[in-house]
């Protein structure tokens, strides 16, 4: 009997376990429909709205459901080394570098792009959908929160404080317990 419930491995069964698959599959090999789509998509703007995700498991797994107040928008980012902003009070030798480590990563910079374009929606979560050599494209989950279909409770401007996953990520906020090391950005 077909039960859709974990196994014992913590993977699903059924339709998502595939569609999962297939995704890594395509990012991992590249195959000619994934170069399409990927060219497809660097010439739209930087932020498109979905109908439906590209990766279904993914999404399902972040919290994304099929239903009113649930939106999917796909950010596209550029890659590459990130450059350092003008300098302030003059030409001093501390202002002397070129490039700077980002704080946030690609993922955070496309979910405050999000949060920033669509005010009167929350941001849920975030993943990777595909990437070339200039840009990374994710698809964001975002949620209206005032909508009657929608139950999950979701603080303000998310993104903007760090408080998604990649967000806490990129504030090294993922260890718990006494004995794990915190790396904190300063």
């Amino acid at each position: 009997m077909w039960d859709n419930t974990l196994n014992g491995k913590g993977d699903f069964l059924g339709a998502y376990k595939y569609i999962r698959e297939t995704c890594q599959k395509e990012i991992r090999e590249r195959p000619d429909e994934y170069k399409r789509r990927i060219t497809a998509w660097r010439k739209e703007p930087t932020m498109v709205r979905v109908d439906r995700p590209t990766n279904l498991s993914r999404a399902r797994t972040l919290g994304y459901k099929a239903k009113t107040g649930y939106v999917i928008v796909r950010v596209k980012v550029r890659k590459g080394r990130r450059k350092r902003p003008k300098p302030d009070l003059g030409r001093k030798p501390g202002h002397n570098y070129k490039f700077v480590q980002p704080r946030a990563s690609h993922q955070a910079k496309a979910e405050q792009k999000a949060d920033k374009r669509y005010v009167n929606l929350e941001v849920l979560n975030s993943y990777l959908v595909g990437e070339d050599g200039n840009c990374k494209f994710f698809e964001v989950i975002l949620i209206d929160a005032n909508s009657p279909a929608v139950k999950v409770k979701v603080g303000k401007r998310r993104a903007a404080r760090g408080l998604t996953s990649a967000g806490k990520k990129a504030r090294g906020l993922r260890a718990k317990g006494r004995r794990k090391k915190r790396i904190r950005n300063k």
